[in-house]
Formats: structure tokens, sequence, C-alpha cells
């Protein structure tokens, strides 16, 4: 198996910017308020990426909204009038949008389920006339991205792909049963991970589903390693192998979910803004993650050891939904400010604490230096737990100058924290802890 240490640079990035846009953005529908168990029931999806499996099951709510809006049209129209529309669409504001929001690399949807490429592919689908880009998007937003100094990289379905089958998919069960493991698709498979990285050199191969099982997972990785020394393979080629550690992985990655893996190993919490990674026209602005939640939960998953890989949806034209930018952006801003908590950092030997006052705190560390997370707004007079400071340590708030008062806790457990005004209302403040520190 392969033998090699996790780069640097995945564990200082901590938060990433995943892109879902797919052809079942442009009728842009699947059920809300139904949770992340739904693949005991798969036409139940919140997904809105899924709504091509959804609409081969006959009663689902995506089949019943179909035939209200679309009747018998089938998918393939769709497919179309996204291709149709790739044309006018600014890549680059994406980028911007990104950076704006503090990401520190970005992970394309390349080939989701429905197994339209948006690469112009010297290897097109073997079933479908026309079922990929002539724009080539993935090389577009990948000089985009790396312009503003973030990372990119692919997602690809290779476990996925309906143009050969499948459908309809009714359960876990029916979902690992179509996967394709025929020899042609294994070798369209392999044929477009390698051109990927041949073309694009991403920095993470983030693989889906999983893979044909008579695929040879270390020769792929080895070339891809080749090819980019310090790239990243994510678990989902073959998600019991990769996770029992039979076969070489990065990391793991937790879905709709902050859990850590209990072995140690290095995890990638991803998730959409809202109950979809796909663009759903009906959803209301207030099932969106607000930005208090987001900061929040950058800085929880980063405490632990974590990093964030948050979903943009596009509409099907291309734009991003305001209420999308907002959010992100708000992140961004607070990034702006207390980034140097976040990046770059490791967790410190206490993860989280609480304030005598009940506010959450979050610690990371880097070379010496402690930051203290508050998930709140503090009052002038704080107390950190867990902190014990030798005198002539310092004591700032990120985003002030100067250093701050401080003094040992009444009771002895941390310190307590003199601020000149009271902090404006927020999602969270940071104070930094320098050397001498015990």
């Amino acid at each position: 198996m392969i033998e090699r240490s996790l780069p640097t640079w995945f564990d200082d990035a901590k938060f990433g910017i995943f892109v879902h846009w797919t052809a079942a953005a442009i009728p842009a529908f699947a059920p809300q308020n139904v949770g992340h168990d739904w693949f005991r029931s798969m036409g139940t999806s919140p997904y809105v990426e899924w709504y091509q499996n959804s609409l081969s099951i006959e009663g689902s709510p995506v089949h019943q909204f179909h035939q209200e809006h679309y009747g018998d049209q089938p998918y393939d129209v769709f497919v179309q009038q996204f291709l149709d529309g790739i044309p006018a669409v600014d890549f680059d504001a994406w980028a911007e949008l990104f950076a704006q929001a503090g990401a520190q690399y970005v992970v394309f949807v390349t080939k989701h389920h429905d197994g339209v490429a948006l690469w112009p592919s010297a290897h097109r689908n073997p079933f479908k006339q026309r079922w990929q880009s002539d724009r080539d998007v993935v090389g577009e937003l990948a000089a985009a991205t790396r312009k503003r100094g973030m990372r990119f990289g692919t997602y690809y379905s290779g476990g996925l792909d309906w143009t050969f089958g499948g459908l309809p998919m009714h359960d876990l069960a029916g979902m690992i049963k179509a996967i394709p493991q025929s020899p042609e698709y294994l070798e369209y498979a392999n044929a477009h991970w390698h051109e990927l990285v041949e073309r694009y050199e991403p920095c993470v191969m983030w693989n889906d589903i999983g893979y044909p099982q008579a695929a040879d997972l270390e020769g792929l990785f080895t070339d891809y390693f080749e090819r980019v020394p310090d790239g990243v393979v994510n678990n989902r080629f073959d998600f019991m192998q990769q996770t029992s550690g039979a076969v070489h992985t990065d990391f793991i990655t937790p879905e709709y979910s902050t859990d850590a893996d209990p072995s140690g190993r290095k995890w990638e919490s991803t998730r959409g803004l809202g109950s979809s990674f796909g663009y759903n026209r009906d959803e209301p602005d207030d099932s969106y993650l607000s930005v208090d939640e987001l900061v929040r939960m950058v800085v929880d998953v980063a405490a632990r050891g974590g990093n964030v890989l948050l979903n943009i949806g596009p509409c099907g034209d291309g734009t991003i939904p305001l209420v999308q930018a907002e959010r992100v952006l708000g992140l961004g801003w607070w990034l702006r400010t207390n980034g140097e908590a976040i990046y770059g950092t490791r967790p410190w030997h206490v993860t989280d604490a609480t304030t005598p006052d009940g506010l959450d705190v979050r610690f990371t560390h880097r070379d010496g230096t402690v930051y203290a997370t508050v998930l709140g707004t503090p009052a002038t007079t704080v107390v950190l737990p867990e902190l014990e400071p030798e005198d002539g340590a310092t004591v700032e708030l990120l985003g002030q100058s100067g250093s701050l008062t401080w003094r040992p806790a009444p009771d002895g457990n941390g310190i307590g924290v003199e601020l000149p005004t009271r902090p404006p209302t927020g999602p969270a403040v940071t104070f930094k802890v320098g050397q001498p520190l015990r």
C-alpha cells in the first residue's frame, strides 16, 4: 500500500468551497425537510442533483413535480438546455466570490451521476450524442481559482453514471448494485480520471460513491502522485477498504456531519449551505446556514483538526444565488480578521471549554501561540478557561491593536481578560495568547 504523509497544505487549509452545478439545476426541485437519512428511501432525496434518479421512481415528490410542470419530457432536455447556457457564464466571478469567502481551495464537480462532463473530454460518452461541455469549464475555473491564490481540485462521480444504467435506485442496496462493473465503464472512468489529472493537475482527487471493483486503485493513485506530488485522495473510491486502511486514503469525508474520525485521521466535513448541494429554487432563505452558524462550524471543526468543504450550488444559468453569496461573504469577512486562528493551526491539547457565563470556547494553536475563540459576544470582562500563561504573556483581541489586561481567574481555572468596551454582537471573537505559556 502507498505510504506517505499528509501534505501540509491540506491540514493548513481548513476551509474550501465545493461546487455542484448540474443539469438538475434547470428544474431545481427536491423535497425539503426530509433529513439526511434518505438513503433508505431515495425517492425522498433532498439533493437536487439526484433529480434524475428521483424522477425515475414513480410517485416520488420529484416525479409528481415533473409530471405537473414538464409532463413526459425526458431529463435529456434539461441537459441540452444546461449545455446551451454554458457559453454565457462568468466563471471568473465564481472564483472571486470564493476568494472573498476566505476559501483556500475549491473542489469542482466535473461529472456528477448523470454523466455530463464539464470539460471537452477526448473520451466522449458512448451512449449520448451530446453529453459534455464544448467550453472547458474545468480549465477556466481552475485558472481563475489559481489566479487568486487558491488551490483547485476535481470531483468525479466514479461510482455512478446513469448513462451506463442503474435507474431507478430505491435505497442504499440499490445504489451499490448500480455501480457499473463492466470493463467498458472501468476503462471510461479511468480515462476520465487520468485526463483530469494530466490536464488540470488537481490538488484533490475527490471521487464519489465508489468505483468498479476490478480497478487498480493503488496504480491510479501512484500515477496521480507522480503528476501531483502534494495532491490528496479522499476515501470514496472504496469506502470500506479505504476506511479500514487496506487501500490508501489521505482523508475521510463525513457528509452533513462534523463528527471527526475516531482513529485520529485527517477529516473533511462536507455539506451544502442548505439541505441540498445542487440549487433548490423552492428552498427558503431561513433553511440556509446563517453566517453565525457558518463561522461557528468552521471554528469548531478547525479546533478538532478537520476541514470544512462548504458547497455552493449555482442556478441553472450559472449565476450564484444572493442568499448563498451573502452567507459565504459574511464568513469571509469574519475570516479576514480572525483567520489567523484558523488557517495553519492545529488542535490544542484542550479543544473546547465553556466560560462561566455559558459561552462556548474553541482552542487552536500555532508556533507557541494559543487562540481562544469565544462563540458569541462576551462582556467587557471575559474568563477564558484552561489557559495558564506565565507572567509576561500577552493577550490580544484579533482585529484590535494592543495588549489586554489579564489576571488569573478567581477560581483558578483560566484567566480573566479586561476589554476596553464590549465587542459588537457577532458570531465569535478570538483572543490570541502569546508566549510564555506553561
